[in-house]
């Protein structure tokens, strides 16, 4: 009963508190992965490996144990209670159908692809904004930028 006291307390103070300050959370902090390829010598490092390729935004090539590789983005990824059980899915640079491997058919990954969302955060925007700005500029706005 305590217990559902505090949360019906803490759900009445975001209630009343002021939208800027609740929305404000700390970023996360982004590793450099491009060109990384991790030591996967335990499931572990398997999975954590995976987890990285999953929110990395270029291409990764996954090496599988008969020799055979795949290059492309890491759109989605099922995690079961084994490495047999668990699978990514891959959309392949060369525009073939989405390939699926398991974890346990995986020898190796590198992170090949450039990373598309590096320096990309908004705060990286807000510091261009304000040299830009300092330096006389007028109408400054977002552009997207060129894809290779």
């Amino acid at each position: 009963m305590a217990t559902e006291i505090q949360e019906g307390a803490k759900l009445e103070q975001l209630a009343h508190a002021n939208p800027d300050e609740i929305e404000v959370a700390a970023g996360r902090e982004r590793e450099q992965l491009e060109g990384w390829i991790p030591s996967l010598a335990t499931d572990t490092e398997i999975r954590e490996a995976l987890e990285k390729a999953f929110d990395y935004r270029g291409d990764i090539t996954v090496t599988r144990k008969d020799g055979t590789q795949v290059v492309g983005y890491l759109f989605d990824r099922r995690q079961g209670f084994s490495l047999t059980d668990s699978l990514v899915r891959i959309l392949p640079a060369n525009g073939s159908g989405r390939v699926s491997i398991a974890y346990s058919e995986i020898a190796a990954i590198a992170f090949t692809g450039r990373d598309t969302a590096a320096g990309k955060t908004f705060e990286a925007w807000v510091k261009k904004y304000w040299e830009k700005k300092a330096a006389g500029e007028k109408n400054i706005q977002i552009e997207p930028e060129k894809l290779d």
